[in-house]
């Protein structure tokens, strides 16, 4: 097996931390690993080609030689290998290998998705992110594919700066591996193809956390890769305080109206807090100013989270009023006491 360490040591290395350009990744060649079907044409020994089935141990079993690994080679290198072998055997061992059958493609999707994991990809699936329709895919399983099929991102995702982990060929140990950098919103709003490249088993996708909310915000609400809808609690001095539906990336203000909008004189609109709940199950507390011309911002009109909890305070106004009424009541009920007796007395 000298030769298939060769080719592996024939690789250039790229430690962890090597970040290329994602045009690179469309011209990666297949990586043969166990699960593959593969086809051997012998030309001048038709009898013993056939289909070669690569097993989990990423050997195949060849005629003549016995079981040879060939997997983390590309199919070039398994070619050379094979026929480097079979000629000790054949005079002319002139030989075509193929993939007649690949293996479902396995991939892991961490950080700022909505179920992180490992998944298996084929070429026919179904994907669905949060709250929205069932999405057919269909044909070789890329980037965007393997997102909506975890759930789609959650809204804390940095889509501009999406990394792409890919084993290099060769049956090194430990394996090498390249990375490199995707900008999704240059997909989603641009329509730049080469940041959605084809997947290899065993790819890594990392997408980590924004430090803010993007200002594209509200425009990705509406890309099949973002969650469709979200759940949010509005409480206080509103018309009709409760959970409340919304579309994702919902500014504050917009979820205030959706519940009926602040009252009259009861509502403080320079005292809306925000209480949200991290991942990490911490939680954050902000207060904001309500201002109908205000434009989705993080710093005055925050794009909203599924599960953000928004309270509407009482205004002055409406705390003195209320004050007065829970002296008053008991009062009230004093008085009538104070009244009945005198009568009762005086007959």
């Amino acid at each position: 097996m000298s030769l298939a360490f060769g080719w592996a040591a024939a690789v250039p290395a790229l430690s962890a931390e090597t970040m290329l350009s994602p045009e690179p990744l469309q011209e990666d060649v297949y990586i043969i690993g166990p699960g593959d079907v593969l086809d051997l044409k012998l030309f001048d020994a038709a009898e013993l080609s056939g289909p070669l089935e690569v097993l989990n141990d990423g050997s195949v079993p060849l005629p003549l030689l016995g079981s040879v690994r060939l997997s983390g080679l590309t199919l070039q290198q398994a070619t050379v290998w094979v026929q480097q072998l079979m000629s000790k055997e054949l005079l002319r061992p002139d030989l075509q290998l193929r993939v007649v059958k690949p293996r479902p493609i396995r991939v892991a999707l961490v950080g700022q998705v909505e179920r992180p994991g490992i998944y298996s990809l084929t070429p026919s699936e179904t994907g669905q992110t949060e709250g929205g329709p069932a999405i057919r895919l269909s044909g070789l399983p890329t980037v965007v594919d393997a997102i909506q099929k975890a759930g789609g991102i959650t809204q804390q995702a940095n889509l501009r700066g999406v990394v792409l982990q890919r084993r290099l060929p060769g049956m090194d140990k430990p394996l090498g591996y390249k990375q490199a950098e995707l900008d999704l919103l240059d997909l989603v709003l641009e329509g730049n193809q080469s940041q959605n490249p084809f997947l290899f088993d065993g790819d890594t996708i990392r997408i980590t956390q924004a430090d803010e909310t993007p200002k594209e915000a509200v425009e990705l609400a509406a890309v099949n890769l973002s969650p469709q809808v979200i759940t949010v609690n509005v409480i206080g001095e509103v018309e009709k305080p409760g959970r409340v539906e919304l579309q994702a990336n919902t500014p504050l203000v917009q979820a205030v109206l959706a519940a009926g909008g602040p009252k009259n004189w009861r509502a403080s609109t320079g005292n809306v807090e925000l209480v949200r709940i991290n991942r990490n199950g911490s939680a954050t507390l902000k207060k904001f100013k309500i201002d109908l011309d205000e434009g989705a911002s993080n710093e005055k009109n925050p794009p909203l989270r599924d599960g953000d909890s928004v309270k509407v305070n009482r205004s002055t106004l409406a705390r003195a009023s209320d004050a007065i009424n829970a002296v008053s009541q008991p009062l009230g009920g004093l008085v009538q006491i104070w009244t009945l007796f005198r009568l009762i007395n005086n007959n």
